[in-house]
Parts: C-alpha cells; sequence; structure tokens
C-alpha cells in the first residue's frame, strides 16, 4: 500500500489508512490543497472554473464523486467530463478558458492504483514549484471552504471526446483522405478503458477497419496495463491472425501509445516518437526533445533532418519545459508519449495515432519494413522495488563515485554514457522503485549492461 506526492501528481493505491494509500480521506484533502492554491494565486473576478475528467478505473466514480465536490465546496465550479482521457483533459481547459483542470487516473499502473493529475489554465501539468506549494497546503489542512450561497456548481459536458477528435483531424499535418484511400486494417487494445472508445472513434473517422480487443471501458484491466511487450501478448497474436496492417495498444488514460507491426512483432515504444518526428521534421524541419531515458534513436533522426536534439530529466512537465526553450517542433518520452505542441504541450496517443496513419499512408512499406529502416537500438527496462529503508541518494552516489571517469549526467538519477551503449539508474516518479533502463546495439548487449548493474545497485543497498 502506497501514496507517492511527486511532480507527477498524487497517485496512490486503494483502501487502508489514511496518509499511506489514497483513501476517500487523501482524495478530499489534496483536492482541498489544489482548489485553495488556485484560490490565492488566480486572479479573477469571477468564480474559479475548473475541468475534470477520469479514465474507466474501478474506484473512477468513488474518487470522481469525492473531488468534485470538494471543489464545489470550496466555491469552485466543476466542468465535468465524465469518462475521458488526459489529453482530451488538457484540450478542454483552455478551450473552457478555465483556471485548471484534474486528471483522475494513475495512468500505466494497475487497476488498484489511482491518482490526482493536476493541470494549470494552459492544460500543462503544475510546475514542480507549484506542485511543493500545493503539497504545503495539504500537510497545513488550513482549507476555507464557501458558504453556502457561494458552493461551485457542476456542469456536465460529454462532447470533450469529440471535439478532441476534430481538434486531431483539422492538423495540417493529418491527411484523412489519404489514410481513407489505403483502406488499412487495425487491431486496438484498449485495456478495458477509456482508450477503447476514443481509439476506435478516431480510426472510423479516418476511415480504418477496426478490430477492437479489450474496448469496454469497465476498468478491468485484461493485463498489466503498461505496454510493454511481456504484457501484449494477446494484441501481437491477433494482428497476425486479423492480418492487420498493425496494432495499436494505449494505456488506460491514453497518454502512451504503442505499435504491433503487422507481423506480430513489437513495433517498440520507443520508436512510436522515432517515427511520428521522422514524419514531422520530413514535413516542417526543426528541433526535438525527449527524456535522457529515450533512445538514442530519436537523436539520429533529428541529425537527419537538420535539427538539434536534447534530452530532459523524465517527468512530462521537463519535457515540456525544455521543448519551449529550445522551440522543439516535436517531442515526448520514450514510453511511447508524444507530444505535438501544434495541437498542445501534453503527450497525445490520438495525436500520434492519426501522424503515425498519415505517414504510413504515403510509404510504400509494411509497418515492420518501416520500423526495419530506423536505427537499430536495443533497450532493457528493469526496476528494483524500494522498502523504505533503502536510501536511494546514497545508493546513486555510491553508483557515480564509481563511475565518474565515464561521460556520466545527475541531472536526474545518474546516467551513464559508454561509447556505444548507455544505463539511466533513477528513483521513479509513480511508484516506489529504482528504474534501470539501459540501451545497447544490440539485445543481448543491453540486457548484459541491465543485469550487471540491477548486480551492483541490489549489492550496494544490501538486497
Amino acid at each position: 500500500m502506497t501514496l507517492i506526492k511527486s511532480i507527477s501528481g498524487i497517485r496512490g493505491t486503494i483502501g487502508g489508512t489514511v496518509g499511506s494509500n489514497l483513501t476517500p480521506v487523501d482524495a478530499v484533502k489534496f483536492a482541498s490543497a489544489y482548489g485553495s492554491f488556485l484560490k490565492t494565486t488566480v486572479q479573477v473576478d469571477r468564480k474559479l472554473k475548473v475541468v475534470i475528467g477520469r479514465d474507466a478505473r474501478i474506484s473512477g466514480p468513488m474518487i470522481h464523486n469525492l473531488v468534485v465536490n470538494t471543489l464545489v465546496g470550496l466555491g469552485i465550479d466543476v466542468i465535468d467530463l465524465g469518462l475521458s482521457t488526459t489529453p482530451t483533459v488538457e484540450i478542454a481547459v483552455p478551450l473552457e478558458q478555465a483556471d485548471g483542470g484534474i486528471i483522475l487516473t494513475a495512468s500505466h499502473n494497475p487497476k488498484q492504483w489511482n491518482a490526482l493529475k493536476l493541470l494549470n489554465a494552459k492544460g500543462e501539468f503544475l510546475s514542480s514549484a507549484d506542485g511543493a506549494k500545493i503539497l504545503e497546503l495539504a500537510e497545513a489542512e488550513a482549507f476555507n471552504f464557501a458558504e453556502v450561497d457561494d458552493l461551485g456548481i457542476i456542469t456536465e459536458n460529454q462532447a470533450y471526446m469529440d471535439i478532441h477528435i476534430d481538434e486531431v483531424l483539422a492538423l495540417p499535418l493529418v491527411n484523412v483522405d489519404k489514410v481513407k484511400s489505403k483502406k488499412f486494417k487495425v487491431v486496438v487494445d484498449g485495456v478495458n478503458s477509456s482508450g477503447g472508445i476514443i481509439i476506435p472513434k478516431l480510426l472510423e473517422e479516418m476511415g480504418v477497419e477496426v478490430v477492437k480487443l479489450y474496448c469496454e471501458p469497465n476498468g478491468h484491466f485484461p493485463h498489466n496495463p503498461e505496454p510493454l511487450k511481456e504484457h501484449l501478448g494477446d494484441i501481437c497474436k491477433l494482428v497476425v491472425e486479423e492480418q492487420a496492417d498493425f496494432g495499436i495498444v494505449v494505456d488506460p488514460d491514453v497518454d502512451r501509445l504503442a505499435f504491433i507491426s503487422n507481423d506480430g512483432e513489437m513495433f517498440g515504444e520507443e520508436y512510436t516518437l522515432v517515427a511520428v518526428a521522422d514524419y514531422v521534421l520530413s514535413q516542417t524541419p526543426g528541433n526535438t526533445v525527449s527524456n535522457m531515458s529515450s533512445s538514442r534513436a530519436l537523436r539520429d533522426i533529428t541529425v537527419k533532418h537538420g535539427g538539434n536534439y536534447q534530452a530532459s530529466a523524465v517527468g512530462e512537465v521537463n519535457v515540456v519545459e525544455l521543448m519551449k526553450a529550445t522551440n522543439a517542433i516535436i517531442g515526448g518520452e520514450g514510453n511511447g508519449g508524444i507530444i505535438y505542441p501544434e495541437i498542445h504541450y501534453g503527450r497525445d496517443a490520438l495525436v500520434g495515432v492519426a501522424l503515425f496513419l498519415t505517414y504510413l499512408a504515403s510509404q510504400h512499406k509494411s509497418v515492420a519494413e518501416l520500423r526495419a529502416s530506423y536505427p537499430q537500438y536495443y533497450m532493457s527496462k528493469n526496476k528494483i522495488e524500494l522498502t523504505p529503508q533503502i536510501d536511494v541518494d546514497n545508493v546513486l552516489k555510491l553508483i557515480f563515485e564509481k563511475y565518474q571517469k565515464e561521460q556520466i549526467s545527475t541531472v536526474d538519477g545518474v546516467k551513464i554514457d559508454f561509447a556505444s551503449e548507455w544505463v539511466h539508474l533513477r528513483k521513479s516518479n509513480t511508484e516506489p522503485i529504482i528504474r534501470i533502463y539501459t540501451e545497447a546495439p544490440t539485445q543481448n548487449a543491453a540486457d548484459v549492461l541491465a543485469e550487471r548493474f540491477v548486480t551492483e545497485l541490489k549489492s550496494i543497498a544490501g538486497i
């Protein structure tokens, strides 16, 4: 049982004791802190307004009702999108001229988790400084609720999934007619969340034949919802059986996107951003950004198109900050997160799907052939479960001291760049784990490097 407070929001497991898990009391406390933060920082001569949406988790309706009515109790009006996606809420906030937004989702975490992801008036994740202020307010619990005549009002608006699709299809680099002419057939794994509604709807608008797999938004995830190879055997098999052009997998809140090639093999979540960036940069040259746990392949593609690539600390807010600073045309994270500023500064699987389809429609290649055309790097993604007794900062400090003669960065954990491979070790923002990511020219080399550092970390930590 866990409660994690970070720049990625307030995230925890349902049930258990107050302060150690995401209980109803904790949901109300952090919603109160967010609403109080807005009341002290937003200067407007009207009631404040916040957009709220949720994924299809079993705990969603409970947490949703608690959060919505806490804001109402603070005198804040709520635009309630109901079942939605993270990027849909991000788009709705500025369109509604709201003062902020909350997405109720634990993203790729299993079903026992839920979270409050907090947005500013631009529909972007809060800065770490603003997040710290909210944590202080939550700790103090000095909330001032509205009197009866000043309570907020709830307005339901379930049109935003359709609005989101319209916004994506209106992008200049999305060519619906070209996609329709190809008569693609695609399998979709919506992990029984809101992606099972919005992704098939987008595809049908683009003239794609859809085969649905786990698209019933009931919150009973049929497999671990993180879109990694070991969780996706069913769709890999179905793509081949259906003779589909490719498969699409999203996580429960639809901000991460992974493809399955026509041969039933993983396209590689790292290569989602690489392929979409290849298309975008071919039409609008410029700079790119991803986080330092992402593949070197994006750097190679960016250089090929005459642009400049930079790496940020892990965390969407960090990627967005560096994208703005470098005027990046496209960016994101190697976990399948596409950030395309032309529509908004947030990871958005719908944007990735539409741009990828347009690109594929202009190529005389299968998805497997397209994947084979990119620089070949292989990653190994591992993790070590943490106990409260482990001093993670000291463990990483000792690793740094051991490898300080190598090209090394401590911007976010410890990243060591060797000549032909790299390793990135960092404490997760969203789970009680240390992540160990490696990349090398072969899968075996990446796995060997990962095993070496897992062993070293366990030895230092005394696990």
